[in-house]
Order: structure tokens, then sequence, then C-alpha cells
């Protein structure tokens, strides 16, 4: 039998396996140096529903991933208005939301912090309000991270291995660390271990852009 997360958890990859059939909007990003595995990159300013989970690592995401799932799929209050046919003042009903990539997991204090961007077509100030107070909009700056990407289980074994490679990078290359390092997730849960996309993004000071390559 499902429990509850494992039936959110296989809807979301149904969802996801359907969206990636109709190229599922990705964050906005340009190369602006790569060596290997790994990347320097340019990140556009984009909006995210995040909320935070008091669990351990492997245990965050799925917790925190409810929250959220239950979010784009309608648990929300809209904003889109409606034509009035009485006297009467009429709230649209929660408003479904497209599924992006990737999901994001990121240290905030000592918990965690998971994220879904949110579709470019909307705003700040038009994304329906999350029912859950829990749940919180906000805005990414524009930034600069370097990248590593790799395959294999949502693992904190393979998040810490990943995360070490790509500081050792980094501090080849002389840049300076702007913030926590974020997990990226791509793929559906039932996507098999060797063909999934994860990646590791640690933000950068912006004072490095001078030395990066066009």
């Amino acid at each position: 039998m499902f429990g509850r997360s494992s039936l959110l958890l296989a809807i979301f990859g149904i969802s996801l396996s359907i969206t990636d059939a109709m190229a599922i909007e990705e964050a906005e990003y340009r190369v602006l140096e790569r060596e290997g595995q790994f990347e320097i990159r340019e990140y556009a300013e984009h909006i995210v529903a995040e909320t935070i989970s008091g669990k351990s690592f492997e245990e965050a995401g799925s917790v925190a991933f409810k929250r959220l799932f239950r979010y784009i799929s309608g648990d929300n209050e809209s904003r889109r208005k409606i034509a009035m046919t009485a006297p009467v003042s009429q709230r649209t009903a929660g408003e479904k939301i497209a599924m992006t990539a990737p999901v994001s997991q990121r240290r905030s204090d000592s918990d965690w912090a998971v994220s879904f961007m949110m579709p470019s077509s909307y705003t700040i100030d038009t994304l329906p309000v999350p029912s859950n107070p829990e749940i919180k909009i906000r805005t990414v700056p524009a930034h600069i991270a370097g990248a590593v990407q790799y395959s294999g289980f949502w693992s904190e074994k393979n998040y810490l291995e990943n995360k070490s490679r790509l500081e050792a990078w980094i501090e080849k290359k002389k840049f300076i660390k702007d913030g926590n390092a974020v997990w990226a997730r791509y793929n559906a849960p039932f996507t098999p271990w060797f063909l999934r996309r994860n990646e590791i993004l640690i933000p950068l000071a912006m004072q490095g852009k001078s030395r990066v390559k066009g």
C-alpha cells in the first residue's frame, strides 16, 4: 500500500514525466566558464515557493515536498480576477501551477529549506497566495554560482561528496563562496538512479564575475 508521502511522490513523478514531454521550464542561466564537469553560471532573477523543514537531510525533502506540491496543486488563493455576475463578491478557487525544475534544497541555519521555482509567467504580485503559512514566496536575485552535475541516488553521501568536489574546484579557481550550497534535483523519483540529473550549486561573490570568461 502507498503511504500518503509515497502517493504524492508518485503523482509528482507522473506529473513531471508529462511536463518533461512538454519541455518543462527550468531555471534560466548562461554558462560563463566550463571545466570538465564544473561550470560557472550566471542565473537570472526568479521566484520560488519555499518551506523550511527541521528533519534530516533525506527526510526534509519528502516532508517539505508534500507542502509545496499541495500548493502548486491548488492549495492556494488565486489572485486572478473574475467577472462579477451578482452583487455578491466572489473569490477565485485554488489555482494549479505548472511544475518546473529543479527542486532545490539548501541549509537554513540548522534546518533545510526546500523550494520549487515558479513559472516565469508569474510575478511576485500575481502568484497565488499559499494557504499554508509555512510556505513563503520570495525572489531569488540574479547571481553567479559554481555548479557540478552528477547522476546517482538522492543520498546525503552523494550530496556531500559532490559538494566537496565543487568546493575544492571553487577554491582552486580562487572564487569566493557567497552562500550555502544548493542541492538541485531535476527528475521524477522513479527515474533510474543512473539517469538522474542532480546538481550542487554554490553562490559566488559577484566580484568574481569580472574574472569569468564570457
